[in-house]
């Protein structure tokens, strides 16, 4: 079918710039081919427009030279091939948020959660500062520091606080663009902005198509070079224009593995606010809130029971009241203090019979590796796994302070906080980690 096709391309592209060839012609494509007709796709109404006034007598005159004088050239727009769309990272959008999260807002790609806003966040000593540092970043015009750098544990708010600045950035003005992304969503776009020759739209996006950029989990950038140096420069773009800058992380960038001294002075650069366990009073009040957003009624010899052993974070805190309500509806029973009792023995581990040797007694029989290997500079990921399990197990399920699990593996206390971290993420995402948690949990409950 192409064959008389090819003889007029081929005449054409001597006669015109090869800009113009590429841009017009080559787009053509033949589907039919007879003695007395030719029929040509283009692939939108305009190239049909501007082929046939500017080329279309040109092609004809080629034919009637090829001895086809009674061969009629006919356009007509053919739609291209569907072809899986490509996520385009990179255009402008008024705000970004975690991925898979449900919400209202839906002026951008992704969406802030809708339940993370300052009014439901349960403010107590703990996270005091943190809470006041953030409501003034998002309702102050004259906030006067470069950044707000939001550092805790997991599970204790700092996502929480992040989310609803956004909110309360957006409900102020809603075309502000806010973008919301996590630092491995921040590295997975680099990457694919070098691959498709698109770097210079990514810098565009962040450096100047962006009022807000909220950075979620920084500490996931050690090791990445390229990534750190390209968000410094972002960095000094943003607050050379003013913007506002929010991170979160686990550790502070001095204990954060393999990062830049230059990339650390500028997260470091402007406000610093810690979120701390819930203390007792705290914990009380967020039992109280969470069990009032479930619609649950709970004593107060509930309340008060829960705070005592409900010590590790909000997470564990909102799990004990979701399983609390289920096991009411769907065993038809009564909420009382035995109930409650029963929840807590499946929520909460005794800590005080859990040691460091017994959890990794029981790491290393389950992936048969020497103890010795759990303490070894090794990063295979048949000795780096079972010792990022046993760092997370001791973090959950025991007393002990980061420097007492450090020293039992030879780690310093932030690369602790990173193994679990790394635990911690994986969870929510790969199922066969969090089978093993569940599998060593329980083995750890049986040799208490």
């Amino acid at each position: 079918m192409s064959g008389m096709w090819q003889e007029v391309k081929n005449h054409i592209r001597g006669k015109l710039s090869d800009n113009s060839f590429s841009l017009w012609i080559n787009p053509l494509t033949p589907l039919e081919e007879r003695d007395d007709y030719l029929v040509l796709g283009c692939p939108n109404k305009f190239s049909l427009n501007w082929v046939t006034e500017n080329y279309k007598d040109l092609m004809e005159k080629r034919l009637n030279d090829l001895g086809k004088n009674n061969c009629k050239l006919i356009l007509k727009i053919q739609s291209p091939e569907k072809k899986e769309p490509v996520p385009d990272l990179f255009k402008p959008s008024k705000q970004l948020t975690l991925p898979n999260i449900s919400s209202g807002r839906t002026n951008g790609r992704r969406r802030f959660n809708r339940d993370f806003t300052f009014d439901r966040f349960v403010v107590g000593k703990c996270n005091e500062f943190a809470y006041s540092a953030s409501k003034a970043l998002a309702t102050d015009s004259n906030w006067k520091y470069d950044s707000l750098f939001l550092l805790s544990n997991t599970g204790l708010g700092k996502s929480h606080l992040s989310h609803a600045i956004g909110h309360a950035i957006l409900d102020h003005n809603p075309n502000t663009r806010a973008y919301y992304i996590t630092a491995e969503d921040f590295v997975n776009e680099m990457i694919f902005a070098l691959k498709n020759k698109r770097i210079d739209e990514f810098k565009d996006k962040y450096r100047r198509s962006c009022d807000v950029l909220l950075l979620e989990e920084v500490h996931f950038l050690s090791g990445k070079e390229k990534t750190q140096m390209e968000l410094g420069y972002t960095l000094d773009a943003l607050v050379n224009d003013n913007k506002k800058i929010i991170f979160t992380s686990s550790l502070l960038p001095k204990d954060m593995p393999n990062m830049t001294k230059g990339l650390s002075s500028r997260l470091v650069s402007g406000v610093i606010s810690t979120l701390e366990k819930p203390d007792y009073d705290t914990r009380v009040k967020i039992i109280e809130k969470k069990s009032f957003e479930h619609n649950l009624r709970l004593s107060e010899d509930i309340i008060h029971l829960f705070a005592k052993n409900l010590t590790r974070d909000v997470r564990q805190i909102e799990s004990t009241i979701r399983c609390l309500r289920a096991k009411s509806e769907l065993m038809n029973a009564c909420i009382d203090i035995s109930l409650a009792k029963e929840v807590i023995n499946c929520q909460v581990i005794d800590q005080n019979n859990l040691s460091l040797d017994g959890i990794k007694k029981v790491i290393c029989h389950y992936f048969k590796v020497d103890p010795a290997m759990l303490q070894s500079k090794s990063r295979k990921k048949v000795h780096a796994y079972p010792r990022n399990l046993f760092v997370y197990l001791c973090r959950n399920f025991t007393d002990a302070t980061l420097e007492d699990i450090g020293k039992s593996i030879n780690r310093n206390h932030s690369t602790i906080i990173y193994s679990s971290e790394i635990i911690e993420k994986k969870i929510k995402t790969d199922n066969t980690v969090k089978k093993h948690i569940t599998f060593l949990t329980e083995k750890i409950k049986d040799v208490m």
